[in-house]
């Protein structure tokens, strides 16, 4: 049954016919060897419907798993045509490892899916009816998720925060589950950000966008390898790269506390020369201004620093990402 799917959805490249569009169906992996099997035959079974119009690939990126992840890859690969697996050299992070998807997909389109199966591939339908209706990328809205209260409220927060700060217009309660047309990807070429943020990167090249609400699920198998420090990260990341109003507010600041310095400072000088006022020369009162003083000038020098820090690393020399092992099923038949 399994292998009769495989024939009819999975031809390779070099055999398909030009008139049928390849969509590609990008796949970060890191440790998940156990969701490998599910993830392909949930996908095959969407597959299996559009075997008429479209053809597909998949194009598997593993940021190094520790597991047998690629060794289940690898073996996936001898039964499937038109499979690809980048195995990277490192960890070279979630939105990287997307953003090497996206430039090794061939297709007229990628669909990016992560493995854990929280976004449920029957969706990928609707996002190629909406490309086929002209959108340029379709993006999944999450009407429901099945983290805590805590992590939704403060996920929400986030993004609309985000939004309202952002100089793009940046879809909210987005992840990375989306489709984007080849136009959109050879866009993705330009990018040279060390730390790329791609929800945001691809709001801000414009094109015809929509979003697709639906329902996100539990991870039924393993766990999430994305930490509270990871999603901090993602956070400064997107908040630090299509923001400046925290450098502008720390101008802003600066420039009230230099104000009211100054103001403060002629007052107690006319008050002196004037009035001949004396004021008590008070060790609190002079620790407490000196505190607030650094306070300032510390929150001040950090957000400085976080943009200081950007520039650094992306004028500094970076290596490209290397790939350690590669499978293309296709050129091996």
């Amino acid at each position: 049954m399994l292998e009769n799917r495989i024939r009819r959805i999975t031809q390779p490249v070099t055999e398909r016919s030009d008139a049928k569009p390849l969509l590609s169906v990008v796949i970060p992996v890191f440790n998940e060897s156990n969701n490998i099997e599910r993830l392909i035959n949930r996908l095959l079974a969407v597959f299996d419907g559009l075997t008429d119009k479209y053809d597909f690939e998949l194009v598997f990126t593993d940021n190094h798993s520790t597991d047998d992840t690629y060794e289940a890859l690898e073996a996936w690969s001898n039964k499937l045509p038109n499979m690809r697996v980048l195995r990277f050299s490192k960890n070279i992070g979630y939105q990287r490892s997307i953003l090497a998807g996206y430039l090794s997909a061939r297709g007229d389109a990628a669909i990016q899916i992560d493995a854990d199966l929280q976004d449920p591939p029957e969706t990928i339908c609707e996002f190629i009816s909406q490309w086929e209706s002209g959108y340029q990328v379709v993006y999944g809205v999450r009407t429901s998720r099945t983290d805590g209260v805590g992590s939704r409220l403060t996920r929400g927060m986030f993004y609309r925060v985000l939004n309202s700060f952002s100089r793009d217009n940046l879809p909210l309660d987005a992840g990375e589950f989306r489709l984007i047309d080849r136009q959109v990807i050879d866009e993705l070429r330009h990018v040279n950000d060390v730390r790329p943020y791609l929800r945001g990167a691809i709001a801000s090249m414009g094109f015809k966008q929509i979003g697709i609400p639906y329902e996100r699920g539990a991870r039924e198998i393993g766990e999430s390898k994305f930490n509270s420090k990871d999603l901090f990260r993602l956070a400064v990341d997107g908040f630090f790269n299509h923001s400046t109003l925290p450098l502008r507010v720390a101008t802003f600041i600066g420039l009230v506390v230099s104000i009211g310095t100054l103001v403060t400072g002629i007052g107690f000088f006319v008050g002196k020369l004037f009035f001949q006022q004396s004021w008590p020369r008070g060790f609190a009162t002079t620790t407490i201004l000196i505190l607030i003083s650094l306070s300032i000038l510390s929150l001040l020098l950090g957000v400085i620093g976080e943009y200081l820090s950007r520039i650094y690393e992306q004028l500094r020399y970076a290596p490209k990402i290397m790939v350690e092992k590669e499978i293309d099923s296709d050129r091996q038949k």
